[in-house]
């Protein structure tokens, strides 16, 4: 049998208020980054493909922020908000010394997301790490069965693939491990399935995958 050869075309994945899914998870962030909204300095801690920076991204255009990224003077020269997404990415503690003192002298914004907790990371600057400290520590939590259909169904439906039996879902939650990242990695093997395949995804296709 000859294999389909497909192009791996990128999806575009919507970061707006209207496609970010709220439950028992997430809800706490949602209220304070979103809802409420009336804080300076957060970090947003959750498990790597939460949604931390899709939640970033709405707190960002809500307080007309910019994201820190090899920009160090501009920002500061301008008074912006400021956006760290994904903290130990290339820090430099110094520079965020000085970023989180400039946000406070000129009564800022920032906010910052991370995969892992502060006391993970063996920080230099211990001056950095006493700053860090007083921000307003905010999680996203493991996922629930009921967000991680509700991750399946958004990224299909992204993908164009469409699951007439849905009992694959409870089929999936039963095999996988249960993290958002699993959940990316599953969907990006069942895209490839489908585009190979050229057809409907059954129970007995998708058991090739896991």
């Amino acid at each position: 049998m000859i294999k389909q050869f497909f192009f791996d075309f990128k999806t575009n994945t919507k970061l707006d208020l209207n496609s970010f899914f709220v439950n028992n998870t997430n809800i706490e962030a949602f209220t304070l980054l979103v809802k409420k909204n009336d804080l300076n300095n957060i970090i947003l801690i959750g498990p790597k493909k939460s949604g931390k920076s899709h939640l970033a991204n709405i707190w960002k255009e809500q307080n007309n922020a910019v994201i820190y990224n090899n920009n160090f003077d501009k920002i500061i020269s301008n008074n912006d908000n400021i956006l760290i997404d994904n903290l130990f990415e290339n820090l430099n503690e110094e520079k965020l010394f000085f970023l989180i003192n400039h946000c406070t002298s000129n009564n800022l914004k920032m906010l910052i997301t991370s995969q892992i907790y502060l006391y993970e990371h063996n920080f230099q600057l211990k001056d950095l790490i006493s700053r860090l400290k007083t921000f307003n520590h905010i999680n996203i939590e493991d996922p629930d069965d009921e967000i991680l259909i509700n991750i399946m169904t958004k990224l299909l439906t992204e993908k164009q693939i469409i699951i007439k039996n849905k009992e694959i879902f409870n089929f999936l939650l039963k095999r996988i491990n249960r993290t958002y990242e699993e959940v990316y990695n599953l969907i990006n093997k069942m895209d490839k399935l489908s585009l190979e395949k050229k057809k409907q995804l059954t129970i007995p296709s998708i058991k090739e995958l896991i």
